[in-house]
């Protein structure tokens, strides 16, 4: 038995002579002698150590892709072992599935199906959830079964076993093959300046020696297309690069062997960052545009993109504001529309829309993901339109239709949400007719005028169902247009919606639409699917040749979206091609306080509406009295629109502006926001899937600032992009914050490090499609250094699997001594207040012997002599009471005084 504050023994001896010195306390009494010595051994916390007769044994099984079948051929049997060797009944089982994600075997759940993502390989996770589930108080050991290539870190899970004393072993169950080639390593700088050359080194793998094809690619694009030699099972090849511009660059490495027993190991990808001066992405179709050199001539960084098509969400990497000149929405990747939401609202980035015949509203950009970053609203009054128009609607209502699109809606549900929404955006004067195609086409709505017959229309477009079959387009495209060919509307106008992958019957479409542009006529597509299916290319020809648009998505969510924007964008133009005269409002003065002289006149503009919280310096004079210069603040980054062409063949007037120039470098300038003050800075890394991120600063710049309000840091992963969410620093040291986050194979990732209203951005990066594959050796080298350190080993013969770890329990008496000293305060009380006392054995009284006395003169009473005598009594004459020593001896020394006298 130990004692944990044996001090407390000294209250005993204290107690006794406390009463000595006041009897009163009854010390001496057997009850409180029992209390007193049993609150003292409660105090000293005693304690009993006793070797432990349980072991709980923690079975993990690695269910990631890599190794494949094999847990699921070996785990009956393993299974069966461990139960046959258990070494006393209270030893108990517990086995957790793990992959991406930690499952337990419930009882009665063993033969059901891992259900979870296998994509990745988390082991320290699952040691995390075993270490979680272990109770306390009986011992615990793991025991892997995993093919050893863990997707993520083991070291956190080191010091957790050794304090715990939990011992890890681990059996290996991967099979090794001997016809596997893998790319075992891609290496690279994670960021550099631009024209800065930097290497790159590739590392393969194999069981045999001899030449293996590689191809080293670019954002996609072959850039080498080489052989890497192996010796003795490896090569090594290496060579430079260098990007003349700033951005994010996803660069790949793929081996081709003729044969290989894991193909799904033979690529990796990293992605490097390349920065450098303050840069603008300026989206233009314009040769020469003239807003380049007004901002190169401020040193700026310009990086034209004239291909809107190929517009990627890197290059957003190192920006500081993007421009869109006047080009249309449909060219426009929906990716880069949904990461510019982010960039400007946490990552602190600008952006700014200029005007044209192909922008804002009259670009396709209605109720797209750019429409709420703006700070004016594109959508038009009734009042405000020119000309009637004449819609006909063709949709796709073949057997493809009828597939759930998520959230309890198939794909038709929605494609008649978005011809609803079409006709409502219609206004009273216009006219609309829908078909409903698959091998014949059937008109549902005849050509009507909308005036008071809206709501009816959208009724009957609601209630199209699917009934099966394939979409004949020549069909649906001709009945439409007999039915237009009736109108008289200044705009005529069809939007087909088809399947890319299943759009048939072509027939002589080519002469249909000549007939149809001859007459003033056009045709847009919105395709369900990408331009890489197979009747992509088909849908694309149709729109050309139709003078309309082709839209292409993945997403049926986003089906409404695109019949919204292509209805404003023919039906509600807004562009006004009339000169116009400009009115100043005097809030210039929010972006610059230097004096400014405005255009007088712009040649035209994009109509539309600043919204509540804009700021609008320069405004129309004509009857709308719209907005053609404003500004607004978007989370901490900033937005700007200038309706009128800065460029083109509607902007003579501007460009002769003489303050073009300042206006353009003035406004980039707001964009790009105030620059980050020196002494912080970033440092970001990839492990497996693992991302670290430290931010470094200057303690005696920056601690006060940090006191008052502490960075944050934000981020959006692909996974989920429209939902940036934060995530919490762990202050490592003074002058560092530090975080980790696992990340989901595939998914890319970007973030932003706020400090006050300042913004540090990173990303995109992207965790490689091949990391369940690597089969990285130092990964196996961690898993046996943590068993080796846990004071675990490689378990061969699994009867030993129940070996107990030495381990003791600690019996606590603190509870049974407290309620015996309870009891005994108890008695002790009732004994004090009631008087009673313990029963003790009787005993006979002790005679004393009395001795007889002659009684002398003075002692003997006389009789009255007037009193009559006393009848004899007819009992016996009682016996005198004995005399007590101490009476005896008063009387005769009374006696004896008296005599004196």
């Amino acid at each position: 038995m130990t004692f944990t504050q044996p001090e407390w023994f000294f209250l005993i001896p204290a107690c006794l002579v406390l009463g000595l010195l006041f009897p009163a306390l009854n010390i001496k009494r057997p009850l409180r002698l029992l209390l007193l010595a049993t609150l003292s051994v409660l105090l000293t916390d005693p304690r009993i150590d006793r070797q432990q007769d349980a072991l709980d044994l923690w079975v993990l099984l690695d269910r990631s892709e890599s190794t494949e079948d094999l847990v699921d051929k070996g785990l009956p049997e393993w299974k069966k072992l461990l139960l046959s060797s258990k070494t006393t009944s209270r030893d108990q089982l517990h086995i957790l599935d793990y992959a991406a994600e930690v499952s337990e075997q419930k009882p009665g759940t063993e033969t059901s199906v891992f259900t979870g993502n296998r994509k990745l390989t988390r082991t320290n996770l699952a040691i995390q959830n075993a270490l979680a589930l272990s109770p306390e108080d009986r011992p615990s050991r793991i025991l892997i079964f995993t093919d050893g290539y863990s997707t993520e870190p083991l070291t956190d899970s080191v010091s957790k076993l050794a304090n715990l004393g939990i011992p890890v072993d681990f059996r290996l169950v991967r099979e090794e093959s001997s016809n596997d080639f893998r790319v075992s390593r891609l290496h690279m700088p994670v960021r550099t300046q631009i024209g800065e050359p930097f290497a790159i080194e590739v590392t393969v793998r194999g069981h045999t020696d001899g030449k293996i094809p590689l191809h080293i690619k670019r954002n996609g694009q072959l850039l080498s297309e080489t052989s890497v030699e192996l010796i003795q099972g490896s090569g090594r090849v290496e060579f430079t690069d260098r990007i003349p511009q700033s951005g994010s660059y996803a660069y790949s490495a793929e081996i081709l062997p003729e044969h290989d027993a894991h193909p799904g190991n033979n690529r990796q990808e990293r992605w490097i960052e390349v920065i450098g001066g303050p840069r603008v992405l300026l989206i233009s179709k314009y040769t020469n545009d003239p807003l380049a050199a007004a901002l190169r001539s401020q040193d700026y960084d310009v990086q034209i993109v004239n291909h809107p098509e190929s517009l990627r969400v890197g290059q957003l990497a190192g920006a500081r504001s993007v421009i869109f000149n006047n080009i249309p929405a449909f060219e426009v990747p929906p990716a880069f529309q949904d990461a510019l939401n982010f960039f400007v609202r946490e990552q602190g980035g600008g952006f700014l829309m200029v005007g044209g015949k192909q922008s804002f509203g009259s670009g396709g950009y209605f109720q797209s993901a750019i429409d709420p970053l703006l700070p004016v609203s594109m959508e038009l009054k009734n009042e405000h339109r020119k000309l009637s128009c004449a819609m006909a609607i063709v949709m796709d209502r073949s057997g493809s239709m009828a597939v759930t699109a998520g959230g309890g809606k198939t794909k038709m549900s929605l494609a008649n949400t978005g011809a609803a929404r079409a006709v409502e955006l219609l206004g009273e004067l216009d006219q609309v007719c829908v078909f409903a195609v698959d091998s014949s086409a059937h008109r549902i709505v005849p050509l009507v005028d909308l005036h008071q017959q809206k709501q009816k229309v959208i009724g009957q477009v609601r209630k199209i169902r699917s009934q099966g079959g394939g979409i004949y387009v020549y069909t649906g495209l001709k009945a439409a247009w007999q039915e237009l060919k009736k109108s008289s509307a200044g705009t005529r106008h069809i939007i087909l919606f088809s399947d890319a992958a299943d759009s048939e019957e072509p027939g002589n479409y080519q002469s249909l639409l000549d007939e149809m542009v001859r007459e003033g006529a056009s045709v847009s597509v919105i395709g369900l699917g990408s331009r890489k299916d197979s009747d992509a290319a088909f849908l694309e020809d149709i729109a050309k040749r139709g003078k309309g648009r082709c839209f292409f998505t993945n997403r049926p969510a986003d089906i409404p979206r695109l019949f919204a924007q292509e209805t404003v964008t023919v039906a509600r133009s807004s562009f006004v091609t009339d000169p116009v005269g400009t009115r100043a409002t005097g809030k210039w003065s929010e972006i610059s306080a230097k004096p400014f002289q405005w255009l007088p006149q712009a040649d035209g503009y994009n109509l539309s509406y600043a919204r509540p919280d804009a700021t609008t310096s320069l405004a129309t004079t004509d009857e709308y009295l719209a907005p053609l210069v404003a500004h607004a603040h978007r989370g901490i980054g900033r937005t700007a629109a200038v309706s009128f062409p800065l460029g083109g063949s509607s902007s003579e007037l501007v460009r002769a502006w003489p303050q073009y120039g300042d206006f353009i470098q003035t406004l980039s300038q707001w964009l790009m926001g105030d620059q980050l003050p020196p002494g912080i800075g970033i440092r970001h890394r990839l492990e497996g899937n693992r991302l670290t991120i430290d931010l470094l600063y200057d303690t005696e710049a920056w601690a006060k600032s940090f006191s008052l309000q502490a960075p944050r840091i934000r981020l959006l992963e692909s996974s989920q992009p429209d939902t940036p969410y934060e995530v919490a620093w762990k202050r490592i040291s003074p002058g560092r914050f530090s975080l980790s986050r696992e990340l989901e194979e595939g998914s890319m990732i970007r973030g932003a490090i706020q400090v006050g209203k300042h913004a540090i951005p990173f990303g995109p990066m992207v965790v490689g499609s091949s990391t369940e594959w690597a089969f990285d050796p130092n990964r196996l080298a961690e898993l046996r250094s943590l068993s080796a350190q846990s004071g675990g080993r490689e378990l061969l013969d699994l009867s030993e699997a129940w070996q107990r770890p030495p381990s003791t329990h600690s019996a606590d008496f603190r509870l049974p001594l407290g309620i015996t000293a309870l009891i005994l305060l108890i008695l002790d009380a009732l004994v004090t207040r009631t008087g009673w006392q313990l029963p003790l054995p009787s005993r006979q009284p002790r005679q004393i012997p009395v001795t007889k006395r002659t009684p002398t003169p003075q002692t003997v009473q006389k009789q009255p002599t007037n009193q009559a005598p006393s009848p004899p009594s007819s009992s016996p004459p009682s016996s005198p009471p004995p005399v007590s020593p101490s009476e005896s001896s008063r009387s005769s020394r009374f006696t004896r005084a008296k005599q004196r006298k």
